[in-house]
């Protein structure tokens, strides 16, 4: 019995000595990373200063793209509040972005009441731009030019206009007049060349 022990005893020593020597071929330190250890300080250097400055510079402008998409919504539409709509935008980052709902939903609401309070449904800046393209070009179509005024025309029944859509509208009375005005002169000089047409046979 006490053979059969210092066998066992014997046998698990020969299997320790085993296991242990292929241990001993390996690294004394194990680094798990690609990198030496000074490039490794050099990245975390770069990464502590990206997380520290570039990323709240990012995340700002991110905020503040996403803040102001009422207001370029609105512009885009050229809503007739667009300026209320900025205001509230303003606002909303005073109070926490909790006003910021209200001015995307205000952005894309069709402001009907406005329509039947005043006559459209666009900004004034929207007809002074359509009137400053009318009025560049010399060879607008006449319908062009009848079409905005009329469309000031309803406007200014419903309320006074601004100062610059009177003025526009004014120009564009004035440029309607003249057109009017050339083409009765054309039809009236076309008229009478056809008159003397028909008479110079008769003479004959």
């Amino acid at each position: 019995m006490q053979r059969d022990s210092l066998n066992v005893v014997g046998g698990r020593r020969r299997a320790s000595r085993w296991l242990a020597g292929p241990t001993l071929l390996l690294p004394l330190s194990a680094h798990a990373s690609l990198l030496p250890p000074h490039l490794e300080e050099k990245l975390a250097d770069i990464l502590g200063i990206a997380v520290l400055f570039i990323v709240p510079v990012l995340a700002i402008a991110v905020f503040w793209i996403v803040h102001v998409l009422p207001e370029k919504i609105a512009e885009k539409k050229q809503h007739p509040q667009k300026h209320a709509i900025h205001t509230l935008c303003l606002l909303s980052l005073v109070f926490g972005g909790l006003l910021w709902p209200i001015a995307w939903l205000w952005a894309y609401t069709k402001p009907v009441g406005y329509k039947v309070a005043y006559g459209t449904d666009k900004h004034d800046d929207y007809f002074v731009e359509w009137g400053e393209k009318v009025l560049a070009d010399p060879n607008a179509p006449l319908h062009d030019i009848a079409l905005l005024h009329d469309e000031l025309e309803s406007m200014s029944a419903k309320g006074p206009l601004s100062a610059p859509l009177q003025a526009v509208r004014e120009a564009l009375a004035a440029r309607l007049a003249e057109r009017r005005a050339a083409a009765l002169e054309r039809e009236a000089a076309r008229s009478e060349a056809a008159r003397s047409e028909t008479a110079a046979p008769t003479a004959a």
